[in-house]
């Protein structure tokens, strides 16, 4: 067998290597692109969280964490199947609207830091709120970096334009921080000032969020909302 002969081996090795490689990836994404489409959030229906004597269901709210945790590959430990995980509607009986679930991995006061995971479904809003000072703390400061899904933060300052028709209906007459900001996942968004007003609105995939802070003591929790309670 002559070089050429040789070389011309080779070339088909190499190009049918390419192809059926080509073929198999091809293969498999098709096959993940499948399984994307059959991967659907929600819906989550208001009613759905409610007993019959109008109570929140937690169990029924926790299922529905859960199941957006699976949505976005993210690992669920045998802590979030805890009484430390927990969920509530704010009192106000609009939970797919304002709630939120959360853990508090560390709450140091000594050493004044805290570690918090915020879980929201999709469109749900954290309430307007502020901390301030108590005298076991001083007002608690904030950053927040999404993991999964994307959120708006909103802080006081210079009001984004339109941004009313973005409040929901819950907070039309009541909130103050107008300042928006989108935050993709890793990005990161700081509170601006201790004391200030800041809420928190998750896009249409839900959101997974980090916060760091330093000690969060509740009783500086202050909101806006006057129903709003965490009982």
């Amino acid at each position: 067998m002559n070089l050429e002969e040789n070389m011309n081996r080779l070339r088909r090795r190499v190009l049918g290597g390419f192809l059926g490689g080509s073929a198999i990836s091809l293969f498999l994404g098709q096959t993940w692109g499948e399984k994307e489409k059959n991967m659907k959030l929600g819906p989550f229906r208001n009613e759905d969280y409610y007993r019959e004597d109008g109570s929140f269901d937690v169990e029924k709210a926790k299922k529905s964490y859960y199941e957006m945790m699976e949505f976005h590959g993210y690992p669920i430990p045998d802590r979030l199947r805890t009484e430390e995980f927990w969920t509530l509607d704010f009192g106000l009986g609009k939970f797919t609207e304002v709630g939120m679930a959360g853990i508090f991995w560390v709450n140091n006061q000594r050493d004044n830091y805290f570690g918090h995971e915020i879980y929201l479904l999709p469109g749900q809003m954290i309430p307007e709120h502020k901390h301030v000072a108590t005298p076991n703390a001083s007002p608690k400061m904030e950053a927040w970096q999404p993991r999964h899904g994307w959120v708006t933060i909103y802080g006081e300052g210079k009001a984004t334009e339109g941004v009313m028709d973005r409040v929901p209906s819950t907070h039309k007459g009541c909130v103050q921080a107008c300042k928006e900001q989108k935050l993709l996942p890793g990005e990161v968004g700081i509170l601006a000032g201790a004391e200030q007003w800041h809420w928190m609105l998750a896009g249409p995939e839900g959101a997974i969020v980090t916060e760091y802070a330093t000690y969060h003591d509740g009783d500086g929790l202050r909101f806006s909302h006057p129903d709003v309670s965490m009982v």
